[in-house]
């Protein structure tokens, strides 16, 4: 019993590690975080940056396994959640960058002219998509 349970932990574990390993990489790769540090000018911060990223993914699996819940309030939701919404939508671009998504899209669109009031309106309606999502009930349905 006691060495079956021994496993389970050490699988469960391994695996962990091993998705965790791969989330980073693809943030790595992508190279979010070093085009943020760039336009934000603020690669002094690089350490700062690093700590932040593993604490926020040992924070992460820590919720996963533990029901942890946060006095924050409304407001303090509303912030982290924006700012949840801000690492996505960079996460998106970048990715989008990489792949070279928005100029081969451009080109066979023949889009020459309104380029940033394109992605403008992506960006938008993501937004407001998101925002129908979790404001109109019925939109979610918890099992």
């Amino acid at each position: 019993m006691f060495w079956g349970r021994l496993l389970s932990v050490l699988v469960g574990f391994s695996g962990g590690v091993v998705i965790a390993g791969g989330v980073f990489a693809f943030i790595a790769i992508i190279g979010i975080i070093p085009r943020l540090m760039q336009k934000t000018k603020t690669n002094q911060y690089v350490m700062l940056y690093e700590n932040i990223i593993i604490l926020g993914g040992i924070f992460g699996s820590i919720t996963m396994i533990w029901d942890i819940n946060i006095p924050i309030g409304k407001i303090g939701s509303s912030i982290i959640g924006f700012a949840f919404g801000i690492f996505v939508g960079c996460l998106a671009v970048s990715l989008a960058e990489i792949l070279d998504v928005i100029p081969i899209m451009t080109r066979r669109m023949t889009i020459k002219k309104g380029i940033g009031f394109f992605l403008i309106s992506i960006a938008i309606g993501k937004a407001i998509g998101a925002l129908i999502y979790w404001m109109v009930p019925g939109f979610i349905q918890y099992k």
